[in-house]
C-alpha cells in the first residue's frame, strides 16, 4: 500500500479539510493538521511528499473511491444510460456538500500554472470512474468521446453546484438533466451520421471490392 493510502493519511486529510474553508490549501495548513492529530508536522511530508499537490490529488481519488463504492450499492444496470449518469454526478455531488468551500478553494488553486497541468487528468479519472460504474466497457474511440462529453457535462454542473443556493440544489439537478439531454441529443445526432455515412459508401465499397483488393485500398487511403 503506498503512502498516501494509509489510515494515517487519511486522518490529516480529514483533519486538513477542517482547516481549508478558513486557510486554504497551503503546506503550512496540511502540516498544522498532522499537529491537530498529535502527530509531529514533520509527518505530514512523510505521507504527502509532494506537499499539496499530493494532498490536492489525494483528496480526489478518495471522492472517486467514495463514489464508485456508493454506486456499486445501486442498481444502475436498471436504469437507462442518461439516468446512470445523472446518478452518478448527483451522488458525487451529495457525497462532495460537506467539502463546498474546499472544492471550490481547490478549483481555484488548480487554475493556476503550478497546478493547471494536473487538472485534465484528475477530472478524466473522476468521469472514467461514472462510465464504470454506469457499466459502459467501451474500447474503441466511443471510449474517449463518451468521456470528453461527460468531462464537459460534469465540470459545468460542478461550477453551477458550487453556487447553488436552491433548496436541495435543485436547480443543479435541473441544470444536470439539461445538460445530459444536450449530450443524447449530440449522440443520436452522431449515430444518424454514421449510419448515413454507411448507407452512402456501402454501394461504392462493393463495387470496389469487385474491382480487387487494390481499388478498395486506394478508396480507402
Amino acid at each position: 500500500m503506498s503512502p498516501e493510502m494509509t489510515p494515517l493519511a487519511r486522518a490529516v486529510l480529514a483533519a486538513t479539510l477542517a482547516r481549508v474553508p478558513f486557510e486554504g490549501w497551503t503546506w503550512s495548513n496540511v502540516e498544522a493538521a498532522a499537529g491537530d492529530l498529535g502527530e509531529p508536522r514533520e509527518t505530514a511530508r512523510r505521507v504527502f511528499p509532494n506537499g499539496v499537490r499530493d494532498v490536492l490529488a489525494f483528496f480526489l481519488a478518495e471522492a472517486d473511491r467514495q463514489m464508485s463504492e456508493a454506486l456499486a450499492e445501486r442498481d444502475l444496470a436498471s436504469l437507462p444510460i442518461r439516468q446512470r449518469i445523472a446518478t452518478a454526478v448527483r451522488v458525487r455531488l451529495d457525497q462532495a456538500a460537506p467539502h463546498r468551500e474546499a472544492i471550490r478553494r481547490a478549483l481555484a488553486l488548480q487554475m493556476t500554472p503550478a497546478y493547471a497541468s494536473a487538472l485534465p487528468g484528475d477530472v478524466a479519472r473522476t468521469v472514467d470512474a461514472m462510465w464504470r460504474a454506469a457499466g459502459d466497457s467501451a474500447t474503441d474511440f466511443n471510449y474517449y468521446t463518451k468521456r470528453a462529453l461527460l468531462a464537459a457535462v460534469y465540470g459545468a454542473t460542478l461550477l453551477h453546484w458550487l453556487d447553488d443556493d436552491t433548496p436541495g440544489q435543485e436547480a443543479t439537478w435541473a441544470f444536470l438533466d439539461r445538460r445530459i439531454g444536450d449530450v443524447m441529443r449530440i449522440q443520436k445526432a452522431r449515430g444518424r451520421l454514421g449510419i448515413l455515412a454507411a448507407k452512402l459508401t456501402a454501394p461504392i465499397e462493393a463495387a470496389l471490392a469487385r474491382r480487387g483488393p487494390k481499388a478498395a485500398r486506394d478508396w480507402q487511403g
